[in-house]
């Protein structure tokens, strides 16, 4: 995925959790808002509890491997994509089709 497609500054971050739009699933929790930008920007959030820089690091790119896969790149959101502690205990695979139900529902 281009960093331009990517949410980088915390205050945007910010904006998108406090409008409170969000969807939950058994791996992932996402939070839209209006897009500011011309396409739609994905950021990635990993908490430091589930574990070791190395880890997230690994977790984020694998869910930048699925919003690319996916391809919801002609929306009118952004998107915080929030990992949660069960993506862990399932496959890569399982996962993917959780995110994309979650993107396809979340559109309010």
């Amino acid at each position: 995925m281009k960093r331009e497609l990517r949410v980088k500054n915390p205050r945007d971050f910010q904006r998108i959790i406090q409008r409170r739009r969000f969807k939950n699933s058994k791996s992932f929790s996402v939070y839209i808002d209006t897009k500011k930008e011309m396409s739609p920007r994905f950021g990635i959030s990993v908490p430091k509890k589930l574990g070791g820089a190395v880890l997230r690091n690994k977790t984020k790119r694998q869910v930048r491997s699925m919003v690319q896969d996916i391809g919801v790149f002609e929306s009118d959101y952004d998107y915080i994509i929030m990992v949660r502690k069960s993506y862990f205990e399932t496959s890569f695979e399982e996962n993917r089709k959780d995110l994309e139900k979650l993107l396809k529902t979340v559109k309010i």
